[in-house]
């Protein structure tokens, strides 16, 4: 067996939709093709193989640290709750090992980036690409989190100061509301005449084929709107970056380059509500609290 110092875990949520799979573990082989000095595996939450567990055990093999990445857009129960539980069960198999959990990808200038240049893109596959009459809809997944439902808000605030346009809605298409059909009436009960569709999602899958055919629907419910969808996010330079990141972050020590306390906190009030294993857990480090 070869010996790492450092295995680099990334954790990818799984789908029922084999194809999103294999685009994560197609994103895989591109980092390491980008970083081929890196031993970097994958696991999944759900759906798919090897799973959480067994991919940190598996990672521990052969490796003094293995530095845990989620590959999520916004922290709720897959963050907070089931990864680190996960790395508690790994810790106890797996003494020898050192397990550092990194940051999901949160909302940030680098996916701020990306979602500018989708949003340019649709705009120039509009006919009439004013954005004065043109809506704006972010659309995601939903959380009963409030803090991922919040960082989806920030993103949308953000896009909307980042251009011209006057209206960028939110909607999800699940957990929580509103949904995609309810915010494009009320973008079509103001007059916009155009309305750009930006899913805020990794990869493909049920969901993504879902938003498609809302889409398709909206088009034969309002035919005086044109509208524009973009795609999932995919393979952008700015997710392998950000992932970069982290780990040069986790390696330095670097202050915040783990999953923040609240964390801890989140789990506590789930547990009370009978929800995960337990927050009986040890952590490597022990958090650094600022004063009050």
């Amino acid at each position: 067996m070869n010996y790492h110092p450092d295995c680099i875990l990334l954790v990818g949520h799984g789908s029922r939709e084999e194809s999103g799979n294999v685009e994560i573990r197609e994103f895989v082989a591109q980092w390491r093709a980008r970083q081929p000095r890196w031993r970097i595996e994958v696991c999944f939450i759900e759906f798919a193989p090897p799973s959480l567990h067994d991919g940190l055990i598996a990672a521990a093999q052969g490796a003094r640290r293995v530095l845990v990445l989620p590959l999520i857009l916004n922290a709720a129960g897959h963050v907070k709750m089931e990864i680190p539980e996960a790395i508690e069960h790994a810790r106890a198999h797996c003494p020898g090992t050192e397990f550092l959990y990194g940051p999901h990808l949160t909302a940030c200038d680098p996916i701020l980036a990306i979602l500018k240049r989708r949003l340019r893109r649709a705009m120039n596959a509009l006919d009439m690409p004013d954005p004065t009459t043109t809506g704006v809809i972010l659309l995601g997944r939903g959380s009963s989190d409030r803090a991922a439902n919040g960082d989806m808000a920030k993103m949308a605030r953000w896009l909307q100061e980042a251009g011209d346009h006057e209206l960028v809605d939110l909607a999800f298409t699940g957990i929580t509301f509103p949904r995609l059909e309810r915010v494009v009436q009320r973008q079509a009960l103001i007059g916009m005449r155009q309305i750009v569709v930006l899913p805020y999602y990794l990869y493909t899958g049920t969901l993504m084929q879902r938003i498609h055919r809302q889409v398709e629907h909206l088009r034969a419910q309002y035919p005086q709107i044109r509208f524009a969808a973009s795609t999932h996010f995919g393979f952008e330079d700015e997710i392998f970056a950000l992932l970069e990141q982290r780990v040069a972050d986790l390696q330095a020590g670097t202050p915040d380059s783990r999953l923040p306390c609240d964390g801890c906190s989140y789990r506590e009030i789930a547990h009370d509500l009978g929800h995960g294993h337990s927050h009986e857990h040890t952590h490597q480090h022990a958090h650094q609290h600022a004063p009050a």
